[in-house]
């Protein structure tokens, strides 16, 4: 866990459901910053490990963690997994407390997050859908990016808490805004990627010292987070981290989806999706979505 410092919040009841790569240490951020956690995980094993580090208590279901919980987080895996916790048997808005808030860290559709706020309006709940960006490494440090859609009263109540993991908490908008939102920055990010391993595929086969080069051009307009993260591990040949293929090929389904239905065109998107499609049948579905330069060799 990073050395975060945190903002003086009034200590609250909260859930927490999920704790894979990005919920154990969100988790784990809200524990530290005074709150009362209560975690529910799928494997019962992650959440005991969770409590033998942080303390808190965990749950054999998410509606026995959502118990008398002011907010109740989530960052599950898709659609299905949402559902499940949620209005499923044993689902956190089976036992949650009139008035209290579920938001959803979940990369998800914006049509399920949409639905959930309608299913909690009519349990007299609330419902923020809230996609997160950072990664891992954003999790652990307690510096991630929320984009956030839904009610503002109830994203004026979550907003304090949530700013325990994060950097920048925003509501954009209504219900599944956040969704909508993290669709812009995962399309705005496969084609930056792509140009980027271009770039240093064709830096690499002209016999430039590409690390030089990067040094130069990430101080002019070709800079960006990818280049200085990622471009020195994509010239290193190393993708056993970050934010995995098959996520990112999830995610950009999603984008296609949603075009569809609203008439956006992504031709770029759609390429590098199977661009990615590549990359997987190179066994790199847990590589970084760096990997794209592994196309080009």
């Amino acid at each position: 866990m990073s050395s975060k410092t945190y903002d003086p919040v009034p200590s609250q009841t909260v859930a927490f459901l999920g704790l894979g790569v990005m919920g154990h240490p969100m988790a784990g951020h809200l524990a530290r910053a005074g709150h009362r956690v209560t975690v529910y995980n799928r494997t019962a094993a992650k959440a005991q490990a969770w409590v033998a580090e942080y303390g808190g208590a965990s749950a054999p279901t998410p509606q026995a963690a959502a118990a008398g919980a002011d907010i109740v987080f989530a960052c599950v895996g898709n659609d299905a997994d949402l559902r499940a916790v949620t209005v499923g048997e044993a689902g956190a808005f089976h036992g949650m407390k009139p008035g209290a808030v579920f938001v959803d860290h979940t990369t998800a559709s914006a049509d399920i997050a949409r639905e959930l706020a309608a299913a909690a309006q009519a349990r007299g709940l609330a419902f923020i859908d809230a996609p997160v960006s950072g990664g891992n490494l954003g999790a652990i440090n307690g510096m991630l990016t929320v984009m956030c859609g839904g009610d503002a009263a109830a994203f004026a109540k979550i907003q304090p808490v949530a700013m325990a993991f994060s950097k920048a908490v925003t509501l954009l908008g209504e219900a599944g805004s956040g969704q909508l939102a993290k669709m812009v920055n995962q399309i705005a990010i496969a084609g930056l990627v792509q140009g980027l391993s271009e770039a240093i595929a064709f830096g690499q086969k002209a016999g430039l010292d590409m690390k030089a080069v990067l040094g130069v051009i990430g101080k002019g307009a070709a800079q960006s987070w990818q280049m200085d993260n990622r471009g020195p591990t994509m010239i290193d040949g190393k993708f056993d981290f970050g934010f995995a293929v098959d996520w990112m090929r999830k995610d950009l389904g999603l984008c296609l989806e949603e075009a569809q239905r609203n008439g956006a065109r992504l031709p770029v998107t759609a390429l590098v999706d199977q661009f990615y499609a590549d990359v997987q049948a190179m066994d790199g579905r847990r590589w970084d979505t760096s990997s794209l330069i592994r196309r080009l060799g």
